[in-house]
């Protein structure tokens, strides 16, 4: 709920959002009612985002988008929502310029799935995520690592990160609960890329 929102603060800790990875022309792939271009009095050299939800087609193959059109591809908590992640991935990617950032968020298989699958708390999940383990407890786990390595572009990993600093493991030890449905629990990965 209000993931990129979420995110927000986190994002203007960090001066490489405002000065290289939100930067130009973006889209944002899932946006709902939740579009980057909110917040871009905190984000000046911003110009435009779009923002890509179900009314504009299928998020999974970006149809009516062009080749090398944004300078930024934002998507939060909506990879998991796709048929195929791979391709939906490759898809981001190609619409983006050489030289242009991709912002991703999914949630943690371990923080929000909690051990069960399908999603307790989501029922169009149709992936978990984690960063990367050896045999998840779900058929469904994606390695973050592994999908990342078999796109079909050259891709620079800047950062993976477990966002779990609002996460209440106590909490979760005594009860299940979907803890990204209060306004600050963040129970996600984060991955940003650059596309050589």
């Amino acid at each position: 709920m209000n993931e990129t929102s979420k995110s927000i603060f986190k994002k203007l800790s960090d001066s490489r959002y405002a000065t290289r990875y939100i930067v130009g022309d973006g889209i944002d792939i899932g946006a709902g009612q939740d579009c980057l271009d909110q917040y871009f009095e905190f984000f000046p050299l911003a110009k435009s985002c779009m923002s890509w939800d179900l009314v504009n087609g299928d998020a999974q193959y970006l149809n009516s988008v062009s080749d090398n059109s944004f300078d930024f591809v934002n998507s939060s908590h909506c990879l998991e929502h796709m048929q195929d992640p791979h391709v939906a991935l490759n898809n981001w990617i190609r619409v983006l310029k050489t030289g242009g950032y991709l912002l991703l968020s999914v949630p943690d298989e371990d923080l929000y799935e909690q051990g069960i699958f399908p999603s307790t708390y989501n029922a169009d999940h149709k992936h978990t995520f984690t960063i990367y383990k050896r045999k998840s407890w779900c058929s469904n786990s994606i390695n973050l690592f592994d999908l990342l390595s078999s796109t079909d572009f050259s891709l620079q990993i800047l950062k993976i990160e477990l966002l779990d600093s609002t996460y209440k493991y106590r909490t979760s030890q005594l009860s299940r609960t979907d803890q990204s449905m209060t306004a600050i629990g963040e129970c996600a990965i984060e991955v940003i890329l650059k596309k050589l």
